[in-house]
């Protein structure tokens, strides 16, 4: 029996001028990630890596923290969706980044407004009603993922394991996928998907299957502090 392990990137720079950037907990979640992974996994026989730079920051963190070198093969179907564009369709006004940061800075509770608007975003994409407002509906990035998860499983010989660092959006595509969950149901998984975390599939020639989802042990107990979800 074969794995593949979707990792989620460490924290990106929210609030940042270039969100796409691992933060300093993201660097660390990295490090502490790999150093897990090593006493996990005997070998890793394929690295795959989306093309976002939190992807390969990660990727190299870890994979320097298991003893290995910091290569892999970039495929950009596991890239996260464009989370601009659906903010931008919601919230015109906040097509521009930094119009988004100067309007939060302003509140005292930034995080929960954000937080609140960001949801009605991804429910207007996810309801279909106005595919033409986005560069890549949400019908349309389900079906990259299911793309880029069949290309992996199609490279795979029998018992092999396979990482592949990724974003929580892609993530949640594939549990959704094998576990037939409505969009709703899905999305709402997505909000507790913790950076850095492991979410584990298994495959034979019976099929492909969830086996653990979400894992953040690594940080639990002695890095509490490094548990963090945007």
């Amino acid at each position: 029996m074969g794995a593949i392990y979707l990792i989620r990137h460490g924290q990106a720079s929210f609030g940042a001028r270039d969100y796409d950037q691992l933060s300093a907990t993201g660097e660390q979640q990295a490090t502490v990630l790999g150093t897990s992974l090593r006493q996990r996994i005997a070998r890793a026989d394929r690295v795959l890596c989306g093309s976002m730079r939190r992807h390969r920051q990660t990727a190299e963190g870890a994979l320097r923290a298991m003893g290995l070198e910091p290569r892999w093969e970039e495929d950009a179907g596991w890239n996260e969706y464009d989370h601009v564009a659906v903010l931008a369709a919601h919230q015109p006004r906040w097509a521009d980044p930094s119009a988004m940061k100067a309007e939060l800075a302003a509140l005292p509770d930034a995080r929960a407004v954000f937080q609140r608007e960001f949801e009605k975003a991804i429910a207007r994409w996810i309801g279909g009603l106005h595919n033409d407002d986005y560069p890549e509906s949400w019908a349309g990035f389900c079906a990259r993922i299911e793309h880029a998860l069949l290309r992996l499983r199609e490279r795979l010989t029998r018992s092999q394991t396979a990482l592949v660092f990724t974003s929580g959006g892609p993530i949640t595509a594939v549990v959704q996928q094998l576990l037939h969950l409505q969009d709703e149901k899905a999305f709402r998984l997505n909000w507790t998907l913790a950076n850095a975390a492991i979410t584990k599939l298994i495959y034979s020639e019976r099929g492909l299957h969830l086996s653990s989802l979400n894992d953040h042990a690594h940080f639990e107990g002695v890095h509490p502090d490094l548990i963090t979800y945007r």
